[in-house]
Parts: structure tokens; C-alpha cells; sequence
């Protein structure tokens, strides 16, 4: 169990105003969305059109949010949404997402029309965080009248595109700073006890419980096994606390939850999970693993 006592906040009591505004004031740019991110869309902006949706409030010209989209949209082509850097700190889901863009996406674009939004959370890319700068989770927060603004963007360029969603993949990471920061502050700022669990090592998928897709998952999982390991369940047969439904997926309720994967009615959906602390991987390798699941997943709805 998440029992320590954390830096900010009285124990037992929800976080307050004044709460949440050290804990902003705790936080500082470690990288740079601007060179990392939009720099490597610039260069796709003659292959891809580059929209921008929004920005954030806490700096608009620093925090502009893009999708690119094909060229050339086919109405009669199915349409495929890949969404990255909702955690902004999960950092293979932005490269990935960008790495798709730059490497398989076209190959793709004939027969299907791409969205795809590789950094949803410019801010907490940057600060390398799970929240946003109102400690509030991004991928806790797709729900009508949402106070991520993040998610409220996006939600609001959907609406707005209006159209029919085939496969929608969600790219994250699940690090070791999850036990050590993320869920002592959730439990802080909650006032919550929340469960710590073992952090799998390898590659897994979160299926949503309302319509797992079985064969869908396992396709992704099998592509992905020639990039990267999939993750082994623990002792007790589970994955972060989770029942498997198959070998390296687990599902969760995601339109309940306020899941990004919960975003569309499309009738594939998944959540791409990487562990970027495993010895056997690297930064490379986490990111071949999320272009290896989003190709797999395109593929399987051909």
C-alpha cells in the first residue's frame, strides 16, 4: 500500500488550493516541447496537415496543440485516430506517435485517413509529469464539461471533425516513477489509500471491459513480441492489480474511467503500456514497440 507520508498536504485531508499551487510551484521545464515535438511536426507538415486544435492556458504560444492529419482525406476510407503524451511524461507514446508519422504512416495513408495526436499534454511533456498544472490527470478527465483542458480540446476537435472512428490506440508507459511519485501524490491529494503494485516488466495492452476485442489485442501483442517482450503476469496471475483476459492484456471500464481509449465509439480501441525501466529495453526500443503496435493495429482492420 502507498503509506508514506507525502511532501505536500496534511495526511488525511484532500489537497486545497494552496496545496495544489506549491505543488505547481514544485515543478520546473526539464525539456523542451518546442524542439523534442513541434520542430519534428514542422518537418512533416508537407506530408501530413498540421492542425492546431487548441492551447493551453497556463502559456498559448508555448503550449499550441496539434493533430496531423492525411492529406487527401477519402470518405470512403476507414479513419484511424492514434493519440500520444496524454501522460506527458510517458515519453515513447510522443516519439511513437511521431515516429509513426515519420516512418509507416504514409504507407497506410491510401487506404486509410490518419489523425493523430502525438503530445495531448505539452505541459507535462515538458515537466515530465502524469498531471496537468492543476494536478489534474489528463487520462482521468474525457468526460462532458472536463476540467483538463487537454482533454476538453480534444474532445472538442472530434466533435467538431464528426467522423466515424474505426480503431483508436492510445500510446503510454508504465515507469517505475509511478510507485515512487505519481500514486503517493494521487493518495495525497485524494486523501486516498491507494494500492502500489509490482510495475510490469515488458511490453502489455489495456483493452476497454465494454468491448476487449480479443483477437484485436492479441494481433497487437504478437507484432509487438518481434520488437520487445510482453510482460508475464504476476504471482498472482494479474497485471498493476488487474485480471488477465489473455497473455499481456488486461481491460478496464474506459469511458467509466474518463479514458482516453474511451474518447470515440470506435469498435477497436487499446492502450498501449511500455515499461522504459526494464533492463532489457531502451529508449529505441520502447518507441519501435509503439510503431510496431500502431502498424499492427492499422493492419488488423484492413
Amino acid at each position: 500500500m502507498s503509506d508514506s507520508v507525502y511532501s505536500i498536504g496534511q495526511q488525511g485531508q484532500p489537497w486545497v488550493d494552496k496545496d495544489k499551487a506549491l505543488w505547481l510551484a514544485k515543478q520546473n521545464i526539464k525539456r523542451s516541447y518546442q524542439d523534442e515535438v513541434l520542430a519534428k511536426l514542422e518537418l512533416l507538415s508537407s506530408s501530413f496537415d498540421m492542425i492546431q486544435y487548441g492551447s493551453l492556458s497556463i502559456d498559448e504560444s508555448r503550449y499550441p496543440l496539434y493533430v496531423m492529419q492525411s492529406q487527401h482525406w477519402q470518405t470512403h476510407n476507414k479513419t484511424v485516430l492514434v493519440t500520444g503524451g496524454v501522460h506527458g511524461y510517458e515519453t515513447s507514446g510522443v516519439q511513437g506517435a511521431i515516429r509513426f508519422l515519420e516512418t509507416c504512416a504514409k504507407g497506410f495513408s491510401e487506404q486509410f485517413n490518419i489523425i493523430v495526436a502525438p503530445c495531448v499534454s505539452p505541459w507535462g511533456y515538458e515537466t515530465i509529469n502524469r498531471w496537468n498544472n492543476k494536478a489534474i490527470d489528463p487520462n482521468r478527465s474525457f468526460y462532458a464539461n472536463s476540467p483538463a483542458q487537454e482533454s476538453a480540446a480534444l474532445m472538442a476537435f472530434m466533435v467538431e471533425l464528426d467522423v466515424d472512428i474505426a480503431m483508436h490506440i492510445d500510446l503510454h508507459e508504465t515507469t517505475d516513477s509511478d510507485n515512487s511519485e505519481f500514486r503517493p501524490a494521487l493518495a495525497a491529494r485524494d486523501a486516498k489509500q491507494h494500492d502500489n503494485w509490482n510495475i510490469p516488466d515488458g511490453f502489455y495492452l489495456v483493452g476497454d471491459a465494454t468491448k476487449p476485442a480479443a483477437d484485436f489485442q492479441r494481433a497487437i501483442n504478437q507484432a509487438v513480441a518481434k520488437v520487445t517482450h510482453i510482460a508475464p503476469a504476476d504471482s498472482k496471475g494479474k497485471l498493476i492489480g488487474v485480471e488477465l483476459e489473455q497473455v499481456g492484456v488486461i481491460n478496464y471500464a474506459a469511458r467509466a474511467l474518463g479514458l482516453c481509449m474511451g474518447l470515440t465509439n470506435a469498435p477497436y480501441v487499446t492502450t498501449t503500456e511500455v515499461y522504459p525501466d526494464s533492463a532489457r529495453v531502451d529508449d529505441e526500443n520502447c518507441i519501435q514497440a509503439q510503431v510496431a503496435a500502431i502498424s499492427a493495429a492499422i493492419t488488423f482492420i484492413q
